[in-house]
């Protein structure tokens, strides 16, 4: 499987992950945002949507975005297998959050209730 083929899979993963957590789908509900995912060592881009309660994803990068997610393939898929927590590629500085605070503090909430 190629980087980008591992990162949409990965995705695919998160999504159905949090569309099966009726738990975790109630409490985001109000939440509906567009994010970009943008593995910048292989130019792979995908779009990451919460509407109404439910993930969906969609290959290449949306018209607008109020979340932006920049590392490469490899960390992404980590982060959104739920391998590493998206804190500390942060931290480290490998991976990039560009969006308001408060979405930011809401998409971690989300992989903190599915991975840990």
């Amino acid at each position: 499987m190629t980087p980008a083929e591992e990162l949409h899979d990965s995705l695919e993963s998160f999504a159905r992950s949090c569309n099966e957590n009726e738990r975790l789908m109630a409490m985001i509900k109000d939440w509906n945002r567009t994010m970009h995912i943008h593995a910048t060592d292989v130019g792979a881009e995908a779009t990451l949507v919460t509407r109404d309660g439910a993930m969906t994803v969609e290959r290449g990068a949306p018209m607008s975005a109020d979340l932006a997610l920049q590392s490469t393939a490899e960390i992404l898929s980590q982060i959104f297998y739920g391998e590493v927590s998206p804190n500390d590629p942060y931290n480290a500085g490998t991976l990039r959050i560009e969006g308001p605070e408060a979405d930011i503090v809401r998409l971690d909430f989300v992989t903190a209730m599915l991975w840990e």
